[in-house]
């Protein structure tokens, strides 16, 4: 295992957006492609395209990221199965990544004067994934209660006095929620999605504090169980 700079790889299929991004010794190496449901066709390609780029194998690596969710239950599940898979095959720790705080560790570079991100992804049905995060000292987002699901109508803001930048495609699909907040959201990033080089960021933390796992412990995360209803007004 790297002492200083970490190799690490980072996954995500939980939207419309397939994303790939290799950390090697410092340097970055990415694939994007808002391809849908094809992601399942792609991404083992693309995986296997970056690491030749970057020059190194599969047992190179010091670890494996993945997006565990919340997101589409299809991607979501194909992300976790291909790092089960892998992390087995190459004996690696695994590290998921909430898809909500890699979309909150973007807000936070986009918009520098927000002490806070509100977290709004579609979640199809008429509801989005959502989650607040606040700024800590070290500029690393933290969340403010537990990742939720429920109709754009139940997202709240906790009370205060700071910046709020709004981030995620829930924005987007629901117009409303932006009018309803309205000044308190110095900034809003509707057409953002969760890309892997932010879930290096956050993975590069997570393996510094030594907060790896098993590859039996790649689980996605849901938030809901029932995907073929909506939930009851």
């Amino acid at each position: 295992m790297s002492t200083n700079a970490p190799r690490l790889l980072a996954f995500d299929t939980a939207t419309e957006l397939c994303s790939v991004a290799l950390l090697r010794d410092g340097e970055m190496f990415e694939y994007e492609a808002e391809i849908g449901r094809e992601a399942s066709a792609r991404i083992l390609g693309a995986i296997d395209a970056l690491l030749r780029e970057a020059g190194i194998g599969l047992r190179d690596l010091d670890a494996l990221a993945f997006g565990r969710g919340p997101g589409g239950f299809t991607g979501v599940r194909l992300a976790a199965s291909v790092a089960q898979g892998l992390a087995f095959g190459a004996g690696l720790p695994v590290i998921p990544v909430s898809d909500l705080e890699a979309l909150a560790e973007r807000g936070f570079a986009l918009t520098p004067q927000a002490a806070r991100i509100l977290v709004c992804s579609d979640a199809r049905m008429r509801e989005v994934y959502w989650a607040e995060f606040r700024r800590t000292p070290e500029e690393t987002p933290a969340a403010v209660g537990r990742e939720r699901v429920g109709a754009p109508e139940s997202v709240v803001l906790e009370p205060g006095s700071e910046a709020v930048a709004g981030i995620g495609r829930g924005f987007e699909v629901y117009p409303a929620l932006a009018a309803r907040f309205g000044a308190r959201l110095v900034a809003i990033h509707e057409r953002a999605l969760p890309r892997a080089r932010e879930m290096l960021v956050i993975a590069e933390r997570e393996w510094r504090a030594g907060r790896l796992r098993t590859p039996a412990e790649a689980l996605p995360v849901y938030l809901r169980d029932e995907v073929a209803q909506p939930r009851e007004k």
